[in-house]
């Protein structure tokens, strides 16, 4: 049976969370930023679909 930590716990929460607002900030891109960095308005909706 796997043992779970608060510490870890909250370092998945933080990592969840940091990712909800990376892929959050990434839907704000235009078109011409995301072509800067190399990726499609495709990739972001499918990123953004991402639960985890």
């Amino acid at each position: 049976m796997p043992r779970f930590s608060l510490a870890s716990i909250r370092s998945g929460l933080r990592r969840y969370r940091e990712r909800q607002r990376s892929r959050r900030q990434l839907a704000t891109l235009d078109d011409r930023l995301l072509r800067d960095v190399g990726i499609s308005r495709a990739q972001v909706r499918r990123e953004s679909r991402r639960l985890f």
